[in-house]
């Protein structure tokens, strides 16, 4: 089926499920993409600067093109889009393409989270009638969980954050897994005059000031510091933790099973329910359903569920639709308050 037609028939079919359609900027403010991604994105934007020294961009992406026209059109309550259009990124490998043909849909501002995840994979799965192939695989994943697990671990604050913020980066995330299992960033050294100081300062009346801070205050942060894994054995045990946990892949009707089987074995205070989950068929027609904890992706926005649809076309199994919530993009790309946000994109 030539790209047009296909594109007009998932187009007529987005639009049988209630959406609206609507038009993209195809040129947004860079420093949007910049304060969201940080700097590491920039090398993959196509960026200018216009005559008043703004500087400008192609939109990378069409959901934040999408989210920011929410936030200037100054939009309340619930939205049901869908667009189309082109997204254009400098690539790492020729065999990549700079320009992307996508087909998004969305539902913004709405509160009533499980159904607007189902419908919008029974969108993607409606859409999909209109391909020809012979089977493939819906897979789905939840970002929320794997955060809760990482909240439950016994590291520092700051290797959560780490661990969350780089989860979509996975050679990055491969490095910090081995630098909490081999201590690489701490200074055996430091650790010995930190222990010697917060011992000292033990013995001192905590309402004493130094340096503009009592010596209550100082010694909270020592607290904190102190409680970093200091033996490889204990990194090692949290890294190998967090690797098991990412190894979990079954059915989707075994996933609250499989979670919970390993929280339990594990003695992680987290349990979960099936209801918890959009879907729990194992088939959809010619698709396979699978729950995984890892999942790949080049967006670090999501912040719920997540999914993916891979289908076997011409032998060969080619990505469809990729999908998810990302309830906090609005607000970290300049809402004053928080919109609830779940969507998924089609690659033609």
């Amino acid at each position: 089926m030539k790209s047009k037609n296909l594109s007009e028939k998932i187009l007529k079919s987005v639009k049988s499920r209630g959406f609206k359609y609507i038009e993209l900027p195809s040129v947004i403010e860079a420093n949007h993409i910049v304060q969201r991604s940080g700097e590491n994105f920039r090398k993959f934007m196509f960026s200018f600067t216009d005559i008043n020294g703004k500087e400008l961009c192609l939109r990378p992406d069409l959901t934040i093109a999408s989210c920011l026209r929410y936030i200037e059109g100054n939009f309340n309550g619930k939205e049901k889009i869908f667009y189309s259009g082109q997204a254009y990124r400098k690539v790492q490998f020729k065999k990549d393409k700079i320009i992307r043909n996508q087909i998004g849909f969305e539902i913004l501002g709405s509160k009533n989270e499980k159904n607007d995840d189902k419908e919008i994979i029974n969108t993607s799965l409606k859409s999909l009638k209109n391909l020809k192939y012979s089977t493939g695989i819906l897979i789905i994943g939840n970002v929320e969980i794997f955060r809760l697990f990482i909240s439950k671990l016994e590291i520092p604050s700051r290797w959560k954050l780490r661990l969350v913020r780089h989860f979509w980066r996975q050679d990055y995330f491969n490095d910090l897994l081995e630098r909490l299992e081999t201590n690489q960033d701490i200074d055996p050294i430091e650790v010995e005059v930190d222990n010697r100081k917060y011992l000292e300062l033990l013995k001192k009346d905590p309402s004493i000031m130094i340096a503009g801070r009592s010596i209550g205050e100082i010694l909270k942060r020592f607290d904190i510091k102190i409680k970093d894994p200091r033996t490889a054995n204990k990194g090692k045990k949290i890294s190998k933790l967090i690797k098991s946990f990412l190894k979990i892949k079954c059915p989707i009707n075994s996933a609250a099973n499989e979670l919970n089987k390993f929280f339990k074995k594990n003695k992680i205070n987290l349990a979960v329910d099936q209801k918890y989950f959009p879907i729990s068929s194992n088939k959809i027609s010619k698709l396979s359903v699978m729950f995984s904890t890892s999942f790949d992706g080049e967006l670090e926005y999501y912040t719920g569920m997540v999914f993916k649809i891979d289908i076997k076309s011409d032998s060969k199994l080619v990505n469809f639709a990729n999908g998810g919530r990302y309830d906090g993009l609005i607000s970290d790309l300049g809402s004053q308050k928080k919109i609830q946000a779940v969507g998924a994109a089609f690659n033609l």
